[in-house]
């Protein structure tokens, strides 16, 4: 730095480069697995694909559910009269104005309440026949025959 102005002196040289990181000379880190492996699916991914294939095996059964809307949420919107210290896995809303029924599934209390994959499969499909029964007015077990059956 020159003294009288206060200014540094122009750097000469090459322009510093960034440093990356690079491990041991190993070279750049990649993704952990290709993204055509279930491992690069997101939870969220993983999720909404286990609520579709839970609808479409009731889609199959019953074909009047072709017009249902089946949508995942992050979690419920709860107001302060609806505290009653139950958190709902999903929802129903009828259909209005133009829109069609829809039932909704709501990801992050249904994980909490799950310990692995299986349980999670098992409970989201227990959430859509309890929607699909309410809204089509039946039993849950002739939405499913197999419902509640561990």
């Amino acid at each position: 730095m020159d003294k009288s102005s206060g200014v540094p002196p122009p750097v000469s040289g090459p322009p510093e480069r960034h440093r990356h990181r690079d491990r041991h000379g190993r070279g750049m880190r990649g993704p952990v697995a290709p993204p055509q492996v279930p491992l690069a699916l997101s939870r969220a991914d993983s999720f909404d694909s286990l609520v579709h294939d839970s609808a479409e095996r009731l889609r199959k059964r019953l074909p009047q559910l072709d017009g249902v809307e089946f949508v995942v949420r992050e979690v419920p919107v709860l107001s302060d009269d609806s505290l009653d210290g139950t958190v709902p896995l999903g929802g129903l809303s009828r259909a209005v104005r133009g829109r069609r029924d829809r039932i909704v599934v709501y990801r992050r209390p249904v994980e909490l309440r799950s310990r692995d994959r299986d349980e999670c499969a098992q409970l989201v499909h227990e959430v859509v026949v309890e929607q699909a029964a309410e809204l089509l007015g039946l039993a849950p077990e002739s939405v499913d025959p197999q419902y509640g059956q561990d």
